[in-house]
C-alpha cells in the first residue's frame, strides 16, 4: 500500500513538472510556424547565388537595408558583432547576412566591402530589382525609395530576422533591442539544436 502511494506521488509530481514546462520565452518577437519568410534567392559578392540552405547548421540573422544607410544599418550590424562576441566560441554558428534594398546602387562588391568592414565573416547578398522586390515580399519588408535633393533615401523596415539551424524561421528582433537580449535569445535557439 504505501509504494503504490509513493509511485503515485512521483507520478503526480513528474506530471507538475511537465505540464509546468513552458516554452522558449524570447525577448524578439516569436515566429515559429511563420508561414512566410522561408527562403531566398540572392547573389553574394562573387556572384554566387545563395539561399537559406547553404547555412544549415548555423544560426542565421538577417537584415535588410541599405548602404547609404545613415543609422539603422551601421548600429544594427554593430550590434550584430556585440552579439557575436558575446556568444563567445558559439558566435561561430551564427551568420549573419546584410540584404541590400537598393541594389542600383549597392553593387555586389560595395556590398561585400561594407559587411565585410563590420566583420569579415558577415555576408552581404543582393538581388536585381525585381527579386530584391520578391524577397522583400515574401519577409514583409516594407522599403521605398524616396527624394531627397538630387539623389534619394530609402525608407525600409528595420528588423532582423533570425533562423534556427535548420533553416525555419524563428525571430524577429526589434532594432531597440541590446545586443545582451539578442545574444540571449540566440544562446536560448543554439541550446535547442
Amino acid at each position: 500500500m504505501r509504494t503504490s502511494k509513493l509511485w503515485f506521488a512521483v507520478w503526480c509530481l513528474l506530471l507538475v513538472a511537465a505540464c509546468g514546462r513552458q516554452p522558449a520565452k524570447f525577448n524578439g518577437t516569436d515566429l515559429t510556424g511563420a508561414e512566410w519568410g522561408r527562403d531566398f534567392s540572392l547573389q553574394d559578392p562573387e556572384g554566387r547565388t545563395r539561399t537559406l540552405k547553404d547555412f544549415r547548421g548555423k544560426l542565421v540573422m538577417m537584415f535588410f537595408g541599405y548602404l547609404n544607410c545613415p543609422d539603422v544599418c551601421p548600429t544594427t550590424l554593430a550590434r550584430a558583432v556585440e552579439v557575436r562576441k558575446k556568444l563567445g566560441a558559439d558566435g561561430q554558428r551564427v551568420q549573419v547576412i546584410f540584404v541590400t534594398v537598393d541594389p542600383a546602387r549597392d553593387t555586389a562588391s560595395l556590398v561585400g566591402q561594407y559587411t565585410r568592414a563590420f566583420d569579415p565573416d558577415f555576408l552581404g547578398l543582393r538581388g536585381s530589382e525585381e527579386q530584391t522586390r520578391e524577397t522583400a515580399k515574401e519577409f514583409k519588408v516594407f522599403y521605398e525609395k524616396v527624394p531627397s535633393g538630387s539623389s534619394y533615401t530609402v525608407n525600409h523596415s528595420a528588423i532582423s530576422y533570425v533562423f534556427d539551424t535548420q533553416g525555419r524561421l524563428r525571430l524577429a528582433l526589434r532594432h531597440t533591442q541590446s545586443a545582451d537580449e539578442v545574444a540571449a535569445d540566440l544562446r536560448s535557439l543554439l541550446n535547442q539544436s
